[in-house]
C-alpha cells in the first residue's frame, strides 16, 4: 500500500488548469534541458512501425523517447523487453525503476505521458480508492499495440494483453486498461510536488492509487494474490527493442455516428 501522503488528485483539477500546472512544474527544467540536448534528441527514425506510420509524429521532450500525433490522436513510446517470466504488476514501467515485475520499460518521464494523452483528448478519471469501499480506477480507454522485429527482421505487433497471461484462465488478460491519471505528492517542508507516476506506476495490471494507467477492474497488489503473468511464449527475448503505441478511445464528436464499427483482431494461438 502507499505511505499515506498530501495527494492532490490530478482528476480533481480542470483540463486547463491541469495543463498550466505541467507548464509551471516542468517546463523550465524541460527548456534547459532542451538546450542541452540539443544535439542528442532521439530520432524518429529509429522507432519499431509499419512504412509511413512515423510521419505526423513529434518528439516532446529530448530526454524522453516519446512521440505525439494529435491529428491522429495517438503517442508513441520507445522502449526494450525487460522480462518474460514470472508475475507482473506492471505492463510497462520507467526505466530505472520496476523492471523486475514488468514485461517493458520505456525510456521516458510518466508526465511527458500524461500531458500527451491529454493533448490527445483523453480524460484523467480517478486512480483505484481501497478505502473505506474499493473502487475501481476510471478514465479514458487507452489501447496499447506493440511493435518489434524477430529473429529474421521482419515487423512483428501484437496487443499488450496478448503478451499478459491470467493466471486463473491461463489465457491472455481480457481487461483494457483506463487513464486512472496517478497525483500529485506534496512535499510539506518545501511546498514541492511530485508526480507519483514516476516511481514507476506506468502501466499496472495490478491496482496502484498512484497508476497512471491501470485496470478498471479489482487486481491485487500482494505478492501472493497477484493476477498476471508475463505469457513467455509470446515475448521476444529480453532486451528486444519495441515500440508502443497508445491509442485513447476518443472520437470526434461529429464523425462518431459516421465512424464504423471496427473488427476484432485475430487472437494468437496459446
Amino acid at each position: 500500500m502507499l505511505r499515506r501522503r498530501n495527494v492532490e488528485k490530478l482528476s480533481a483539477v480542470p483540463l486547463c488548469r491541469m495543463v498550466l500546472v505541467f507548464l509551471l512544474l516542468f517546463g523550465t527544467a524541460i527548456s534547459s534541458r532542451a538546450q542541452e540536448a540539443k544535439e542528442e534528441r532521439p530520432d524518429v527514425k529509429s522507432l519499431i512501425l509499419p512504412p509511413g506510420e512515423t510521419e505526423g509524429l513529434k518528439l516532446l521532450e529530448p530526454e524522453s523517447q516519446v512521440w505525439l500525433d494529435q491529428e491522429r490522436r495517438r503517442l508513441v513510446l520507445a522502449g526494450r523487453i525487460c522480462l518474460r517470466e514470472g508475475q507482473l504488476e506492471m505492463f510497462a514501467c520507467l526505466a530505472g525503476t520496476k523492471e523486475h515485475e514488468s514485461v517493458v520499460a520505456v525510456e521516458s518521464k510518466a508526465y511527458v505521458v500524461h500531458a500527451a494523452l491529454l493533448a490527445c483528448g483523453a480524460e484523467a478519471g480517478k486512480p483505484v480508492q481501497f478505502q473505506p469501499t474499493f473502487r475501481p480506477a476510471s478514465g479514458t480507454e487507452v489501447a496499447i499495440d506493440v511493435y518489434w522485429r524477430d529473429k529474421q527482421g521482419e515487423l512483428q505487433t501484437a496487443k499488450a494483453q496478448d503478451w499478459i497471461r491470467d493466471i486463473r484462465t491461463q489465457k491472455e488478460m481480457t481487461q483494457k486498461w483506463v487513464f486512472a491519471g496517478s497525483g500529485f505528492w506534496t512535499d510539506d517542508k518545501t511546498g514541492q510536488k511530485f508526480y507519483l507516476a514516476e516511481d514507476g506506476d506506468f502501466i499496472c495490471v495490478s491496482n496502484f492509487a498512484s497508476a497512471m494507467l491501470d485496470l478498471p477492474t479489482e487486481s491485487s497488489q500482494s505478492a501472493g494474490s497477484l493476477l498476471f503473468e508475463a505469457f513467455k511464449d509470446r515475448i521476444p527475448e529480453q532486451g528486444t527493442p519495441v515500440t508502443l503505441v497508445l491509442t485513447p478511445k476518443v472520437e470526434k464528436k461529429q464523425d462518431a455516428a459516421k465512424k464504423p464499427s471496427a473488427k476484432p483482431a485475430k487472437k494468437p494461438t496459446s
